[in-house]
């Protein structure tokens, strides 16, 4: 195997807990039911794909953009006041995998001013050759593009690389993409469809670079 590409909400970073209270908090101003059902239908899906599934639980009429604005507005000030949550072992395999000379991505639905914000804040940007971001492919996960247009960059083949993934939507993506998916679950628990799409679940990222590190010896 020779390059890692990973998931960032949910892997590297505890936002995507951050991100369901904004929803909801959001919701239960605007008088919103069943957020806490339609949020994690959204988890690993890109704007596009997100929109719809919003679109089809409040209406064709219902303001996104706002709902988008507002939930953004409540995310920011959580961060100023404290802080992008790092998620434990991020440190740690991202040097590992710098030591042995993997090829490191990442592979967002996540925009990628936010992205590329994200990293910046927390120092990690120099560790990835390649960022491959929602709004750079018009379908994120669960489809393949956005895992094939960074391997792609990375000039890498899919059947040589890691996807490192916390979402159903997320490891039924890379699995699409031919790549050999790692779940380090998350928000939502595996079940026997990702026991099947997955190569190993994982706790926590150490887990991760444990094995790693035991199947390039």
């Amino acid at each position: 195997m020779k390059a890692v590409i990973f998931d960032m909400d949910g892997v590297l970073f505890d936002t995507e807990a951050l991100c369901m209270q904004a929803w909801m908090e959001v919701a239960a101003k605007w008088g919103l039911p069943d957020m806490e059902k339609v949020f994690p239908l959204c988890i690993g899906l890109n704007a596009n794909d997100s929109r719809r599934v919003v679109f089809d639980a409040y209406g064709e009429d219902f303001d996104y953009p706002l709902f988008r604005r507002h939930t953004a507005a409540w995310f920011q000030e959580y961060l100023e006041k404290n802080g992008l949550p790092v998620k434990p072992g991020v440190h740690e395999i991202l040097e590992w995998l710098k030591t042995y000379g993997y090829a490191v991505g990442l592979a967002s639905s996540t925009r990628e001013e936010s992205v590329r914000s994200y990293l910046k804040r927390t120092g990690l940007e120099d560790y990835f050759s390649v960022v491959v971001a929602g709004d750079m492919v018009e379908h994120s996960k669960p489809l393949p593009d956005i895992y094939l247009l960074a391997c792609e960059r990375l000039g890498v083949e899919p059947e040589q690389t890691y996807a490192i993934e916390d979402s159903p939507n997320g490891i039924r993506s890379a699995h699409a993409a031919g790549m050999c998916p790692i779940m380090v679950p998350d928000m939502i628990a595996p079940d026997e469809e990702m026991g099947r799409l997955s190569y190993i679940i994982l706790k926590d990222l150490i887990e991760v670079r444990d094995f790693l590190q035991r199947r390039a010896e």
